[in-house]
């Protein structure tokens, strides 16, 4: 009896540790660093946790447009202002892809090796993947990426070459692919 006692205690005890690990959890994600940075291509929102950057996205009105930038968010803003200035191909920044599925995650490593100026497509990555019957699972993944700019996922487009699916839109992927190739993304416009 004495034996089974302290069997439930510990399971007891175990269990209270989970949950208060949780909770700890839960408050350290819920209040996430945050900032906001502006380019000529609109308002980004970037958060980020103690493991690296959560998102990067566009917002139409940031909260609080002076705010400062919390120290972990720097190097992000930094290297971000760098792209949008052209003075940057590389990004060199810490990821928390944390509660992602882990399809998802493999397709963003795949983004992650598209060179700078450079385009694939999404049957390319679901053959990199090991399974070419996997396009739209991967165009799937590509829409929820959260961390855009950074994790390329504008860089990839339609078999055809066409232009395809992006979560801001045709015209800003395609404004990002000609900032990273003004020769082979300039529009004809441009050029006259």
């Amino acid at each position: 009896m004495l034996k089974k006692d302290r069997g439930e205690v510990l399971c007891f005890l175990v269990l209270q540790f989970f949950l208060i690990k949780n909770v700890i959890l839960n408050k350290k994600t819920a209040m996430l660093p945050r900032t906001y940075l502006s380019s000529d291509f609109g308002w980004w929102e970037i958060t980020g946790s103690e493991l690296g950057i959560r998102t990067i996205h566009l917002v139409e009105n940031p909260e609080t447009k002076n705010s400062e930038t919390p120290p972990e968010l720097r190097e992000a803003v930094q290297q971000m202002q760098e792209y949008f200035e052209g003075k940057r191909t590389h990004f060199d920044l810490k990821l928390d892809w944390s509660g992602a599925p882990d399809f998802h995650r493999q397709v963003w490593a795949e983004l992650l090796k598209i060179p700078y100026g450079k385009t694939t497509t999404y049957l390319a990555i679901a053959e990199a993947l090991g399974d070419k019957n996997s396009v739209r699972a991967v165009g799937q993944a590509n829409r929820n990426n959260p961390i855009a700019v950074v994790v390329p996922c504008h860089r990839v487009i339609a078999k055809s070459g066409e232009l395809q699916g992006y979560f801001y839109g045709l015209d800003m992927k395609r404004r990002l692919l000609e900032l990273e190739n003004p020769v082979k993304y300039a529009r004809q416009g441009e050029l006259f």
